[in-house]
């Protein structure tokens, strides 16, 4: 069984400790409880034939004037960096999360996840901009939550 260490990433209140509730247990809780520190949750998945094991690990929020400690990225094969989409400074501080996972894990692979894709109105959806390969997903609703955890092992694994 292989094991790879993927970390969360994003300004506070971004919806990443909700994105790891619904992949690992399915569910969503509309409490907002900060994350201190880091919480560590376990996922075991195939990809093809191969057996993984995500050390998943659910970053505080951090912002440009914040950033989180150099060690909570170190030895991480991936990261899913999340920005809320309806909230134009998170996307802003995309570059910087991803520079920042980028400088201590140079060969790490990521996706972006656009997060609270429920609040956008049908007008909102199709005119959305994102970086290539970025994701709209709902935490809440569970839409295309197991797709970017997917994509990222596919990409980890390859």
């Amino acid at each position: 069984m292989i094991r790879k260490k993927i970390l969360l990433l994003g300004d506070f209140n971004v919806g990443k400790t909700s994105l790891i509730k619904r992949y690992i247990d399915n569910t969503f809780d509309d409490k907002y409880l900060t994350t201190i520190g880091v919480k560590i949750s376990k996922k075991f998945l195939s990809v093809g034939s191969i057996e993984c094991e995500l050390i998943i690990w659910d970053v505080e929020g951090a912002t440009p004037q914040k950033r989180i400690p150099e060690q909570y990225l170190v030895g991480a094969s991936g990261a899913i960096i999340v920005a809320d989409c309806n909230r134009e400074e998170t996307m802003v501080n995309l570059e910087e999360h991803i520079k920042h996972f980028k400088a201590v894990n140079p060969n790490g692979k990521y996706v972006v996840a656009y997060n609270k894709s429920d609040l956008l109105t049908p007008q909102q959806r199709e005119h959305f901009q994102m970086v290539p390969g970025g994701v709209l997903t709902s935490a809440k609703k569970g839409d295309h939550v197991n797709q970017l955890f997917g994509t990222l092992a596919k990409e980890i694994l390859s």
